[in-house]
């Protein structure tokens, strides 16, 4: 029972599953630090503007500045994006060519299998046995169709008059008559309960 209820399931999670995971959590992250910097730059531009109103043109300067930062650092997040996804892609389509490849393997397998139980040679035995069979079949159908040669009809008519002038014996007629058939008769038990019907009524 420990062996049963112990037992470790067999994962189907292979290596590139893991990796797949891994590369989209990876971009997920990188969308979430793009949106947050996208908010930011958004935020850093207002700010700009107010700066610009209130005067402070130096501190407006330097405020766009980190901005501009930001925007090519959000420039790269969206180029390593693109390539996990690229990546991601890739190693799905490789998955699926594995798969497809296994299954030729398994296909090329059990031809050979086939192709060892079933040899040219013996396909050809097979196929010349078959041909001499048609082959004798033919010459049955053609003797029993009537191309018999003049030899072969004579044969048959005095084979047909040595039977029909053979002598059949039948079992000799008895000479004494047949035994004849008697009446049944009605048991002994059934003629008082006759009696006794007759009596009743």
């Amino acid at each position: 029972m420990g062996n049963l209820f112990g037992r470790k399931k067999q994962s189907r999670v292979t290596e590139q599953d893991k990796a797949v995971l891994q590369l989209k959590q990876q971009r997920d992250k990188l969308k979430q630090c793009q949106k947050r910097v996208t908010q930011q730059l958004e935020r850093e531009r207002e700010i700009a503007r107010q700066l610009l109103r209130d005067g402070k043109k130096e501190r407006a300067k330097l405020l766009l500045k980190k901005k501009r930062y930001r925007e090519q650092l959000l420039d790269k997040t969206e180029n390593q994006i693109t390539s996990l996804e690229t990546m991601v892609q890739s190693i799905e389509f490789t998955q699926i060519e594995m798969k497809v490849v296994e299954g030729l393997r398994i296909g090329n397998e059990c031809l050979k299998k086939m192709h060892q139980v079933m040899s040219i040679e013996e396909v050809e035995r097979i196929l010349e046995e078959t041909q001499e069979a048609v082959e004798y079949q033919r010459q049955i159908d053609e003797l029993l169709a009537g191309s018999f040669t003049q030899e072969d009809e004579d044969a048959i008519l005095e084979e047909l008059n040595a039977i029909t002038q053979e002598q059949i014996e039948l079992p000799e007629v008895p000479s004494e008559p047949l035994p004849e058939k008697k009446p049944e008769k009605v048991p002994r038990e059934a003629k008082p309960r006759q009696v006794e019907l007759v009596a009743a009524s």
